[in-house]
């Protein structure tokens, strides 16, 4: 679901699934399954703001470089778990999304994932595509005031 009224760029907020293979030994939610949770995020947040396969279909693709995650508190299985995720800051090339997984409106971990994009095949770097560069350029002048 696309969060109203939202001052961070592209935001996004998603309800995340603890499923009974997600529990380790000792009854919490594996740390693993926080990355799995980050990529639901990303997909959801190009789903709704700037497609996959648009930018596959254009050459190019995202690609992850360093993910770093705050747990705060563990989570369990019946725990009702909701994640939000949005884009805090783009440079030519690399661009820094940050999240917050919730359990019942309390903030249980906090991540952040850098990454850029990437020509395929080569797997190259390529500079911000020009339509992603235009939205967060627009985003930046709706937030100065007048």
């Amino acid at each position: 679901m696309l969060l109203n009224k939202s001052e961070n760029f592209f935001e996004i907020g998603i309800d995340l699934d603890v499923k009974t293979y997600d529990i380790d030994f000792a009854g919490i939610v594996s740390n693993i399954v926080y990355v799995r949770w980050l990529e639901d995020l990303r997909l959801a947040m190009m789903a709704a703001y700037y497609p996959l396969g648009k930018q596959l279909e254009q050459g190019f693709a995202p690609a992850i470089l360093q993910t770093k995650i705050d747990y705060k508190q563990p989570i369990k299985m019946c725990d009702t778990v909701f994640g939000r995720m949005w884009i805090s800051e783009i440079d030519s090339i690399r661009w820094i999304v940050k999240a917050e997984i919730y359990v019942h409106n309390k903030v249980v971990a906090i991540a952040e994932q850098t990454g850029l994009f990437v020509k395929i095949p080569c797997m190259r770097p390529i500079l911000l595509p020009d339509e992603l560069a235009q939205k967060y350029s627009e985003y930046h002048k709706s937030l100065i005031p007048i």
